[in-house]
């Protein structure tokens, strides 16, 4: 029987490496984007097919969205708006220090 140790545990030994840290916090707006993409979605209650017909793309392309490993442009954003009932808004915000 294999012994497994909780995600929790393991997440919190990562960050105690500062090069995790920097790496993890370099991707979050990636995780931010993919998260809000993935809650349209869900909102509208589509599965990706669905999404992705509404799109006139594919289930793939949704699904590399979710990932965060593509970065849409606004057009793409428009277009998953209107197909969730969703209103695009993009918002700056300052850094903050530290």
């Amino acid at each position: 029987m294999r012994n497994t140790i909780p995600a929790s545990k393991v997440f919190a030994e990562w960050r105690k490496d500062p090069e995790y840290v920097a790496a993890y916090d370099a991707l979050e707006e990636e995780f931010a984007l993919a998260s809000v993409i993935i809650g349209a979605r869900a909102h509208a209650n589509l599965s990706q097919a669905e999404l992705a017909e509404r799109m006139n793309t594919s289930q793939s392309a949704i699904a590399r969205l979710e990932s965060g490993r593509s970065r849409p442009s606004t057009t793409t954003l428009a277009k998953l708006a209107a197909a969730t009932g969703t209103k695009l808004r993009i918002k700056l915000e300052p850094v903050k220090a530290g």
